[in-house]
C-alpha cells in the first residue's frame, strides 16, 4: 500500500511485484493531479485488484446509462421493442441524453432500483428528483457491474443480455472512447462508458461543487487472455478561463492512470 492524500492506494496480486508496480506508478500518475479521484481495477486473469476510495459517491453523468440498460433487461426479460433497441443504441453508443430519459421512465425508478439490488451494487442511489445524470455511484459499484457484464453468472442477465449491452458498449463512437481504455492492448476488445458533468457554476457553498467538471469512465477489456476492467471517476477538475479545460483536465486525470494500469498488467501489447 502506498498513501496519497491520507488515504491507501490498495493493490493485491498473486504477483506481488505487480501490485508493487501498480501502487507505485497510479500514485505518480496522480502525484501532481488537482482532481478527486477514485479508482477500482480487477484483472481476472492474473487475479490483480487496486482500489482508491472505491467507495466514495460522485455524479454518474453518462456512466449510468449501462445501468439504465441493465435495470430493462432485468424487468423485461431481455425482450425488447424494436423502439426500445433503437433508444439504447442511442443511449449508450451515442451517449444521447433524450433517448436516456425516454427508457428511464420506461423502466420506472423501482425497476432500476430492483436491478442494483440484484445486482449488488448497494452505494448506488437514484436521484430522487430523477435526474438520472445525478445518480449518485461509487467505482466499487460501478466494477461490479463490469464483473457482472463479463461474468459467466445469469442470474441478473442472461448471457445474451449481458452480450446485448457488451456489444454496445463496444461500438461507442469514437470521439467517445477516450479514459479508461488509454493505452490498453492494442489485441483486447475494448467496452468503454464515459461521463462528462459540469454541474454548476453558481453553488458555492459545497466545496465538491465549484463548478469544476465530474469526468467518468469505465471500461471492459477482454478477448483473448484478457478479462479485466477499470474504473476512474473524477470530480473537481479545474476550470481555468477556458471552462471546456476542466473537461480536457480530468479526462487526462483518468488516462494517466489508465496508462499506468495497461502498461503494468501488460507490457508491450
Amino acid at each position: 500500500m502506498q498513501r496519497l492524500e491520507g488515504e491507501p492506494i490498495q493493490c493485491a496480486s498473486t504477483k506481488p511485484r505487480l501490485a508493487q508496480a501498480l501502487t507505485r506508478d497510479i500514485t505518480r500518475s496522480l502525484a501532481s493531479r488537482d482532481s478527486r479521484v477514485s479508482i477500482v481495477l480487477y484483472d481476472r486473469t492474473t487475479r490483480t485488484s487496486c482500489m482508491y476510495r472505491a467507495d466514495e459517491h460522485y455524479d454518474s453523468a453518462s456512466i449510468v446509462k449501462p445501468i439504465v440498460l441493465g435495470a430493462l433487461l432485468h424487468a423485461t426479460g431481455g425482450e425488447l421493442s424494436a423502439e426500445e433497441q433503437d433508444l439504447a443504441r442511442k443511449m449508450i453508443v451515442h451517449s444521447d441524453n433524450a433517448s436516456t430519459y425516454v427508457l428511464w421512465d420506461i423502466v420506472g425508478p423501482e425497476n432500476i432500483q430492483d436491478f442494483l439490488d440484484a445486482a449488488g451494487m448497494t452505494n448506488t442511489i437514484i436521484d430522487e428528483a430523477g435526474f438520472m445524470g445525478l445518480t449518485q455511484v461509487t467505482a466499487r459499484d460501478q466494477a461490479t457491474l463490469l464483473e457482472l457484464l463479463t461474468g459467466e453468472d445469469d442470474a441478473v442477465l442472461g448471457e445474451e443480455e449481458r452480450a446485448y449491452i457488451l456489444g454496445l458498449m463496444h461500438d461507442v463512437q469514437e470521439d467517445q472512447r477516450w479514459g479508461a481504455p488509454a493505452g490498453a492492448p492494442a489485441d483486447a476488445a475494448v467496452q468503454v462508458k464515459n461521463g462528462w458533468l459540469q454541474r454548476s457554476d453558481k453553488n458555492l457553498k459545497d466545496p465538491r461543487d465549484r463548478g469544476d467538471w465530474k469526468v467518468n469512465s469505465m471500461s471492459a477489456l477482454t478477448g483473448r487472455a484478457y478479462d479485466y476492467g477499470l474504473v476512474v471517476l473524477t470530480e473537481n477538475n479545474r476550470v481555468p478561463e477556458d471552462p471546456d479545460a476542466g473537461w480536457a483536465y480530468g479526462m487526462d486525470t483518468i488516462e494517466g492512470v489508465a496508462k499506468a494500469v495497461h502498461r503494468n498488467l501488460y507490457p508491450g501489447r
